[in-house]
């Protein structure tokens, strides 16, 4: 019987695990086969055997994702300078052994590969049923360097990389606050892309991170592989043309975010951060608006204003002063509209259409193209291509001119999503001004505000603090009054500690007289 009893007990130790929920077994071997198993025919994961007198280990990670020079320095040569008396003990081995940063026991296989696959390195030593993780994350990836969507004349000339953790310093280094808080979450199954959600616990809305954490939770896809995904997946409205989600490659730009009691999203693998929830007018806000004095502010704010509208809608209102409603135009210039119009074969409408398609043809081919070549084709195709059309009679002077100054408008909105949001709204703006006319302008114009009034960002009117009217958030809106004037955070997120400290002690009038 006792023999029989050996040989089943001999047989279970030998068997392999058959799920991947399973611990780990105290025989090495079963536990390196099931881990070649698991990478088979994966050329990257490097198992290093490490021999003793009383037992074995070995290492395992994947090459390119670790520090080697870590690695080899603080664990393999450390284990292999032990001497003969001395045993492996895993107790022994994490406390007295292993100099890495951050050494942690797992017994768990799922959790062990999910580990090996996160760039972390593993070590499993013969009779524990234990294994070790050893933080020696590495590799290449990019420097900091000056984010190139968002190139401010002054202010911080750092941007976030595609590396999570160096994106959180980065954050950190800029609010050095214990109340900044960092909570971890894995998306998609087959990438197991890692997200990090900060917030300040004092000033964000317990119920905003929350709602935050339980949207992400419930994603469910195959892979994450950019913010995008995110932001879509977990957006208010995802037929709306308007982006509630803003995105930001600079970190002082989420660290303000931050103080004012939003929430931000970093994802592994790209330097685009999300920030929620938005407003309309955080998209006509650049960062270099609290660097400069605020008259500066004031003046370059409200030149974007009108610059919006302008992209909006000056197509759209040429084809309808042009198509109905010539008797608006001075006489002037009315003549000299119609005589560049004389041997033009379109209506105004399909001329502004031709133009307006042509252009964002050219920006397309622009950003496409290497950027040795991208700027000189994008430029000198629309000078030739508007100079030719116009020698050639098929578009007219002042349609290529109002084509034009409604790109150079678009070109100064500060976000993206935003212009290349304007930018397709456009065209249904000049359909209904080819229609209808300024009516169809103004009808337009309603159905856009209607839909801005209805709008939320995570539970936020999106076209707050305008509507609903919020007197007091007004005055970082349509102009940036001086700082020390600024002396709450925006009413709609910061319930608990509304109060800017410090910000709001006016000058002292011996300032002002000096």
């Amino acid at each position: 019987m006792r023999r029989l009893f050996n040989t089943i007990k001999q047989y279970r130790k030998s068997k392999l695990p058959e799920t991947m929920d399973s611990a780990i077994s105290t025989d090495l071997d079963n536990n390196i086969k099931f881990f070649k198993k698991q990478f088979e025919n994966s050329s990257d994961i490097v198992f290093r055997q490490i021999t003793t007198p009383k037992n074995k280990a070995y290492i395992i990670f994947i090459d390119g994702l670790i520090d080697s020079a870590r690695i080899e320095l603080h664990a393999i040569q450390q284990l292999l300078e032990q001497t003969p008396a001395d045993a492996l003990d895993a107790t022994y081995i994490e406390e007295q052994i292993i100099s890495v940063n951050s050494v942690t026991e797992e017994n768990k296989l799922k959790k062990l590969i999910k580990q090996i696959l996160d760039g972390n390195t593993i070590l499993l030593i013969d009779k524990f049923d234990k294994a070790l993780v050893l933080d020696a994350k590495g590799g290449s990836s990019r420097s900091i360097s000056e984010p190139d969507t968002e190139s401010v004349i002054r202010g911080p000339r750092e941007g976030f990389t595609e590396s999570l953790r160096v994106n959180t310093s980065l954050v950190r280094r800029k609010i050095h606050s214990n109340h900044l808080k960092v909570v971890s979450r894995t998306v998609g199954s087959e990438t197991q892309t890692s997200l990090a959600i900060l917030y300040l616990e004092n000033l964000a809305p317990p119920q905003l991170v929350e709602e935050v954490l339980s949207r992400i939770d419930r994603i469910e896809i195959d892979g994450i592989l950019e913010s995008g995904y995110i932001e879509e997946l977990i957006e208010d409205d995802s037929w709306s043309p308007f982006p509630q989600i803003q995105n930001t490659e600079r970190p002082d730009t989420v660290a303000a975010n931050l103080l004012e009691g939003r929430v931000s999203i970093i994802v592994d693998g790209t330097p685009f951060v999300l920030i929620l929830p938005t407003s309309f007018w955080q998209f006509i806000q650049a960062s270099e608006d609290y660097y400069q004095r605020f008259h500066i502010s004031v003046f370059l704010r409200l030149l974007r204003i009108s610059l919006l509208f302008l992209a909006l809608l000056m197509p759209a209102f040429y084809v309808a002063i042009a198509s109905f409603h010539q008797d608006m135009i001075p006489t002037t210039l009315l003549l000299s509209i119609t005589a560049s119009r004389e041997a033009i074969p379109f209506p105004v409408f399909i001329e502004a259409l031709i133009m307006e398609l042509s252009f964002e043809a050219l920006r397309e081919a622009g950003v496409r193209l290497p950027k040795v070549i991208g700027q000189a084709v994008s430029i000198l195709g629309a000078l030739v291509i508007g100079t030719a059309a116009v020698e050639a009679g098929i578009v007219s002077a002042p349609m290529v001119i109002t084509v034009s100054l409604t790109g150079i408008a678009s070109f100064t909105i500060p976000r993206f999503n935003m212009a290349i949001s304007i930018r397709l709204l456009r065209f249904p703006m000049m359909i209904l001004a080819g229609m209808f006319g300024l009516f169809g302008i103004v009808l337009g114009s309603i159905v856009l505000l209607t839909h801005l009034c209805k709008l939320r960002s995570f539970g936020i009117p999106y076209f707050s603090p305008l509507s609903p009217l919020k007197w007091s958030d007004l005055k970082d809106v349509f102009v940036r009054v001086p700082w020390w004037d600024m002396g709450s955070r925006p009413n709609q997120f910061v319930k608990e500690d509304p109060v800017r400290e410090g910000s709001n002690l006016k000058p002292s009038p011996n300032q002002k007289k000096s």
